[in-house]
């Protein structure tokens, strides 16, 4: 729980921020309009989280879900704010349910190329090799603008 009053409050930055992108170009809010403003949204914000709360504990629940924001949002007379909210939280999800999908694809791709993909097993194996060489720097090698290994080189300490 908060230990002072103030620690309720929203950030400032983020109010402004919030302010700046509602208003027209031009206008000007003095700083105690701020400061009302960002009161008010902090109690708007332990009010809807209180009444979402009491849906979740006739719930049987310790958590808040979504269902239990929108009803609050109902039982609190804002039924305005009911349908763009419930837009949000599906574009919300859909954006959360690609990036898994493209977590799961790039995993997929990694691990086939780290089995050698399409790639003959013992090419495969090769470009492994020769990437673990480079990368532990135990032999370097100078290349001519053909691609062909001219000169390889043990650089280990021990040679």
């Amino acid at each position: 729980m908060a230990e002072r009053p103030e620690d309720l409050n929203l950030p400032n930055a983020v109010i402004t921020r919030i302010i700046k992108d509602a208003i027209p170009d031009g206008v000007n809010v003095s700083k105690e309009a701020r400061l009302a403003i960002s009161k008010a949204a902090s109690v708007f914000v332990l009010y809807a989280t209180s009444c979402s709360n009491n849906f979740a504990l006739k719930s049987k629940r310790k958590t808040i879900t979504a269902k239990d924001v929108l009803d609050a949002l109902e039982d609190m007379e804002f039924d305005q704010f009911v349908d763009p909210l419930k837009e949000c939280l599906e574009a919300y999800k859909k954006n959360q349910q690609g990036k898994k999908d493209q977590k799961k694809k790039d995993k997929e791709v990694a691990n086939q190329s780290a089995g050698g993909g399409d790639q003959g097993e013992d090419e495969g194996v090769a470009i492994m090799e020769e990437e673990s060489e480079e990368e532990e720097g135990g032999r370097a090698g100078d290349v001519n603008g053909d691609g062909d290994v001219v000169e390889i080189s043990d650089t280990s300490e021990d040679a």
